[in-house]
């Protein structure tokens, strides 16, 4: 017989001492904040389980990295060695490191979205929509109805409602339509994932419109990995082979790497190429944007 639970083959070499608040001292705290979990002070929280951004323990290879790494104001060769893994893993052309992935949405969707513009996606994640309004758009959300439906099983329940999809971009004109953004896994659904068949409708509907689609890619092995063990086609795939498919079908990617990539900061910016891209930014852009190249 197979064990049921396998030992985790690493160990745990450090400890971050917490603390534990009286039944009454967390009631006063949760007054304070006005009820709102974002205005608690970490230090009074207990178990935290508002997010996983960034918790994750990082190897001693990664902390000894950290360590030998190349500080360089300019060329850095760890500048390099990333941008090099980031190519080789997604396929992309463009890579460029930011702090987290809410840098990446900050530089991103303004270059897509102004006022009038309307930004559709599977569901979007809640720095992705406030985002998404600072650049003066809209956001709205195109999950399937089986993701709203905890009583229900279902193996891809984060997909892109297509049909719904489509009459969006009818009812608000394609020329309207800034972006459209695929989030993976589908963070505000519950982590639920999306099938390689939906990515791939998606971006059908995208091209057809010249519309520029955006993964969202803060999960995207894990997502990756549900599609190996529950789409037809994908069980003898490698997870890399299946990551590269994935991104084939998107024009950019924006990646906060404090999730899959398991670092405790960093995020990504990934273009795939320029083909098309630039255009499909200028059509999009408020009138005032200067998108001129810099001479």
């Amino acid at each position: 017989m197979k064990p049921k639970y396998y030992a985790e083959p690493f160990k745990i070499k450090m400890v971050e001492p917490i603390r534990v608040l009286t039944a009454e001292e967390r009631l006063e705290k949760i007054k304070a904040a006005n009820y709102n979990l974002f205005y608690l002070d970490s230090e009074d929280v207990y178990i935290d389980l508002l997010s996983d951004s960034g918790t994750g323990a990082m190897s001693t290879a990664q902390w000894a990295g950290m360590m030998t790494g190349d500080k360089a104001y300019s060329g850095s060769k760890g500048y390099k060695k990333l941008v090099e893994i980031a190519q080789d893993i997604f396929g992309y052309k463009y890579i460029q490191p930011v702090h987290q992935g809410r840098a990446a949405e900050k530089v991103v969707l303004p270059l897509l979205l102004g006022p009038g513009k309307y930004a559709i996606s599977n569901m979007h994640f809640d720095t992705t929509r406030a985002h998404v309004e600072i650049a003066g758009g809209r956001a709205i959300d195109c999950v399937v109805a089986e993701a709203l439906d905890t009583e229900t099983y279902s193996p891809f329940k984060g997909n892109m409602d297509i049909d719904k999809l489509k009459s969006l971009i009818e009812e608000y004109g394609a020329e309207n339509i800034g972006v459209i953004i695929m989030t993976i896994t589908n963070n505000s659904a519950g982590g639920q994932p999306v099938s390689m068949k939906n990515i791939r409708e998606t971006a059908d509907i995208a091209d057809k419109y010249n519309i520029p689609l955006l993964i969202d890619a803060a999960r995207f092995a894990e997502n990756a990995y549900f599609i190996k063990e529950r789409e037809a086609g994908y069980k003898d795939k490698s997870i890399r082979e299946i990551v590269r498919e994935i991104f084939s079908y998107a024009k950019i990617f924006t990646m906060s790497s404090k999730k899959d990539a398991l670092v405790n900061i960093g995020g990504l910016i990934g273009v795939r190429d320029d083909r098309g891209l630039f255009e499909q930014i200028k059509l999009r852009t408020i009138p005032t944007a200067k998108l001129e190249p810099i001479r």
